[in-house]
Parts: C-alpha cells; sequence; structure tokens
C-alpha cells in the first residue's frame, strides 16, 4: 500500500509538466499548420535545363503545371497563374489534377486563359475526374490509402475542362501520341491517362514516315503520376524528357530531409525536381513538379513551397 500510495504522488506531482508539454506540442502542431496554410500561397518557379534537342536548334522553353487543384475564391492561385503567361513559353505541359471541387472549371479557365494562348498539352490526373474526400492524414503518411468510396458521387465535370483546352488548341494526350514542329524540330509527344486509377495504355510514339526516325526530333512523354511502370516504359522506347505531377513534392517535408511520401512507387527523394531515371541501360531526364495547389481537405505545404517549373530544353553537345 505504501508503495502504491508513493506512485499515485509522483503521478500527481508530474501531472502539471504533463499537461505543459502537451500544451507545448499543441501550440508547435498549431504554428505549423499556420505556417503551411501560408506556405500553399507562397508560389515560386523553378529553373531548369536539359540538353536533348538535337544539335543546332534552337532552345524550347516548356512551362510544367500541375497539380492545381482549384477551388472557386482561390484569388491568390488565379491571379498567379494568370501571371504565368508573362513567361513567353513556347509549350505549355499540362499533367493534370487541375480541380479540386466541381464548381472549379469555368475559373481555372479564366485563370489559365492568357497561357491557352500559347501551343500546349495535357493529361488528366485522379483529381480531373473525382473530387478529393476527407481523409485521415495519417492515412497518407502511412500509406495506407483505404478505399476510395463511391467514386460516382465524386465525379467531376472534367469534360467541359477537357473541351476549354481543347477549344484553345492544348492537345490532350491521354493514352495518345501526336506530332507538333517548332521552328523545324518535330516534337514527339506520348502521353499516358492517370496511372493512379490504373488508367495508363501506352500508345507509342508517333510513327509518321519510313525515314521518321532520321528527320530532327524530340520525343516527350508525359504522365501524372509517375509509377514506376510507366517511367520504364517511356524510357526503354527512348523517350527524351519525361514530364510528371502527382506527388505534391510531398506536401509536407521535413526540412534538410525532403519527402515523407511520394503517394506512389517513385522513390521520395525523386518526388520533386529533375532527376534521371534508369531502366534496362537507358536513362531519361525525369521532370516531376512539386505542384501547385493541394487538396482542399488539406490546405497546407510545409517546406515544400507550390510551383510552376521552367525547363529550357537546348541542344545536346
Amino acid at each position: 500500500m505504501a508503495a502504491t500510495r508513493e506512485i499515485m504522488q509522483s503521478i500527481k506531482r508530474s501531472a502539471p509538466l504533463v499537461g505543459a508539454g502537451a500544451g507545448a506540442v499543441a501550440a508547435l502542431g498549431g504554428l505549423a499548420v499556420g505556417y503551411g496554410m501560408m506556405e500553399r500561397n507562397a508560389f515560386t518557379i523553378r529553373h531548369e535545363t536539359v540538353p536533348v534537342l538535337p544539335p543546332g536548334f534552337p532552345d524550347l522553353r516548356v512551362l510544367h503545371l500541375s497539380d492545381i487543384h482549384l477551388v472557386p475564391g482561390q484569388e491568390a492561385k488565379k491571379r498567379w497563374l494568370e501571371s504565368l503567361a508573362d513567361l513567353r513559353p513556347d509549350l505549355v505541359v499540362n499533367t493534370g489534377d487541375n480541380l479540386s471541387h466541381r464548381r472549379a472549371v469555368p475559373e481555372l479557365l479564366e485563370a489559365l486563359r492568357p497561357l491557352l494562348g500559347f501551343p500546349g498539352v495535357f493529361v488528366p490526373g485522379s483529381n480531373c475526374y473525382y473530387a478529393p474526400r476527407f481523409k485521415n492524414p495519417l492515412r497518407y503518411l502511412t500509406g495506407n490509402r483505404g478505399k476510395s468510396g463511391d467514386l460516382s458521387k465524386r465525379v467531376l465535370p472534367w469534360q467541359d475542362m477537357h473541351a476549354g483546352f481543347g477549344a484553345a488548341g492544348w492537345v490532350n494526350l491521354t493514352n495518345r501520341n501526336i506530332s507538333r514542329t517548332h521552328q523545324g524540330l518535330r516534337l514527339d509527344f506520348s502521353g499516358v491517362d492517370d496511372p493512379h486509377l490504373n488508367l495508363d495504355e501506352f500508345a507509342g510514339w508517333p510513327s509518321g514516315s519510313s525515314t521518321g526516325d532520321e528527320a530532327p526530333h524530340v520525343r516527350i512523354a508525359v504522365t501524372h503520376a509517375p509509377y514506376q511502370r510507366v517511367l520504364d516504359q517511356f524510357t526503354d522506347t527512348d523517350a527524351d524528357i519525361i514530364f510528371a505531377g502527382h506527388t505534391h513534392g510531398g506536401q509536407v517535408c521535413i526540412p534538410g530531409y525532403g519527402a515523407v511520401v511520394s503517394n506512389c512507387d517513385l522513390p521520395t527523394w525523386r518526388a520533386r525536381g529533375l532527376t534521371e531515371w534508369e531502366h534496362a541501360g537507358k536513362t531519361t531526364p525525369l521532370q516531376v513538379s512539386a505542384g501547385i495547389g493541394t487538396s482542399r481537405f488539406a490546405p497546407v505545404r510545409i517546406a515544400c513551397p507550390p510551383e510552376a517549373v521552367v525547363v529550357t530544353l537546348t541542344a545536346r553537345r
């Protein structure tokens, strides 16, 4: 009994310290969330240079957009998107997840209107097709996604968005390939539907004429989610560069360490930036965007600011 009384007294003496510690943790968590909500609007532009064009051809400036996740009323995001037209890209590559609300399409098209005046290509992501739903954030961090539920109740008006893109001249690369020319250079594109939903079907590369491979060209691969099977397929078939999004760069990162998760089977250290993807003895530059937005149910970014990326494709030496 004496031992029991001593233990109880010890617990009572330590209770204020435990309470103070819990309060400090809660306050720190509140500060982190507050900072994360500010960082989600700390829009940045990352610049990369990749020497993949045939010798002698002028630079091709590509503006890479991904994971806009627009919600009606996001005025700061819309103004920033409009301002990107000042970059005067030669090509816009949009790697999907443009929406986060079923009423966002008109505002998305209005925000992108200045950029729709430039040549562009796009592929969809899961949040082009379906609205996000609330999830326990711990499931995301542990890799346990849970069941998707009834997707029919979360269908987004993606057809209207695609129609708006198409009316402006942007090319839909959903399980398609196509060729375009730029200053005498043939741009061969191949894109896939969202691998995160297992909708991807590789369409190969444009065949052209029997001497097509001899003409100056560059092969540009486009996907929303950078699953390894897709990256391997593009690399095996001699893509010159791969554009992808989906990862949000980890969205909540550890300073000095980086992403904790990539939301797919891509290694976390590749969740943002330009790296080299290797498979079966071949190597392809892989450009993964950290994205511009977040799910409306997790509107924070920590140590991972939103970004658009200007990728300057230059001639090989």
